[in-house]
């Protein structure tokens, strides 16, 4: 596999990013989704391992939402153009995340005034659907394995 735990290793053991990822910081990951995604090598791994089970709508999905929220700031955004964006972003996910009837509906309505909470309640399905199942899943994963080993020899070898 192209996203493999070899090629995460590989990727997160480049030069360039040499001395920022830890073992400390890897297991830190186990302790809650929230530190995974909170953390810039952590996300990227957990995106690369939702990539490698073609399962990754979940997680761009959130992203798309965490993205909105800092568009939606911006003194420069037209609500014709916010509106447009809104609607194309909740379309490009509509059919392929998780959530239900209601939620779908009252998005739909939503994204006619859109506001920074347009996706709060499907946002906060999604991050517990990917809790419950994709996050249990990464950490069991060869991926997560086999770069935790491969920090842990690294840093015997110090």
């Amino acid at each position: 596999l192209q996203f493999g735990p070899v090629y995460v290793c590989r990727l997160l053991k480049n030069p360039k990013h040499a001395n920022r990822l830890t073992l400390e910081d890897t297991q830190q990951w186990s302790q809650s989704l929230e530190r995974l995604l909170g953390s810039k090598y952590g996300l990227a791994t957990f995106r690369t391992f939702l990539k490698s089970e073609f399962s990754d709508e979940n997680i761009e999905f959130w992203l798309t939402c965490e993205d909105y929220k800092k568009i939606t700031l911006s003194y420069k955004m037209s609500p014709k153009f916010l509106i447009k964006w809104t609607v194309r972003q909740w379309l490009s996910f509509a059919t392929q995340i998780n959530i239900d009837y209601h939620t779908r509906e009252e998005i739909k309505r939503k994204v006619n005034s859109p506001t920074p909470q347009c996706f709060d309640e499907a946002q906060k399905i999604v991050y517990g659907l990917m809790e419950r199942d994709s996050y249990p899943r990464f950490l069991r994963s060869e991926m997560y394995k086999t770069l935790l080993e491969s920090l842990a020899t690294d840093n015997a070898q110090r």
